[in-house]
């Protein structure tokens, strides 16, 4: 077993620019011999992505908007036209009102909970169950999630209860693609500087406290989050489904603050 994608082609979802988990993600595949298609949505992330895709080489950029089925139909059958097949999909896609990851927990509206769960969620089960035929040899489903699914985080709202219900399903995603050969895992970073990231009140506050507190005094990194991506899509991680692996410096071991913050 190697630590390789060479000759493996995969599908990114979700790079809004070059601070983008997803980026870090592809950026780390692309150096592991992995071709690799992209989606984004609207002209205005396209621009964005374009030429940053350019730079891996790519010229496979799909407009997908994943609370419509049309458009995923018309995303997956270009991939099984163009490509024949897929080897691994990345879903970086989540999403929350920004005024309400600000307030109370309490105040989520009917509306941004909807939402909320379907893009950050169900998005998921929507792209496993496209991306399952184009599998045929087994496959690898990755997404991203994030502690304030099982602690409290401030201002992390609604979008704990949709990462809540993201690591159940891959749970569930994973038993039911596990006979097909098809592995599904999460990654969870701790806090990081994203597009999404800072839309979360408090986020500066946030990302100092856990590098301050964090076992290893950091937090993650794009390329340690795209290590481990490429380990859970390549061979070496054959016998690893339904996992959500920690890449935080170590701070989810934590019960307190260190000492010297107190």
């Amino acid at each position: 077993m190697t630590i390789s994608l060479e000759g493996k082609r995969g599908l990114v979802m979700g790079v809004a620019n070059d601070h983008s988990i997803a980026w870090g993600i592809a950026k780390a595949m692309h150096e592991a011999g992995a071709e690799l298609a992209f989606t984004y949505q609207g002209a205005q992330f396209g621009k964005r992505v374009q030429p940053l895709v350019a730079q891996l080489g790519s010229d496979f950029l799909l407009d997908v908007d994943v609370t419509n089925d049309e458009s995923l139909d018309a995303a997956f059958a270009e991939i099984e036209r163009r490509w024949g097949k897929l080897d691994f999909v990345v879903h970086a896609i989540a999403y929350s009102n920004k005024d309400e990851l600000t307030g109370r927990f309490i105040n989520t509206s009917r509306d941004n909970f909807r939402h909320s769960l379907t893009i950050s969620c169900y998005s998921l089960i929507d792209v496993a169950r496209r991306a399952m035929p184009l599998m045929t040899d087994g496959g690898t489903i990755l997404t991203l999630t994030y502690q304030g699914s099982n602690r409290v985080t401030p201002f992390y709202n609604v979008m704990g209860v949709a990462k809540a219900a993201l690591e159940s399903t891959v749970r569930y995603l994973a038993n039911d693609l596990g006979p097909q050969g098809i592995r599904v895992n999460a990654i969870s970073p701790g806090p990081m500087k994203t597009l999404a990231g800072a839309a979360i009140g408090g986020a500066r506050r946030t990302f100092k406290h856990t590098a301050d507190n964090a076992p290893l005094r950091a937090n993650a990194t794009l390329p340690a989050i795209g290590g481990t991506a490429v380990y859970l899509a390549s061979d070496a991680g054959a016998c690893t489904t339904g996992e959500v692996l920690k890449v935080d410096g170590g701070y989810h071991v934590l019960g307190m603050p260190q000492a010297e913050n107190l």
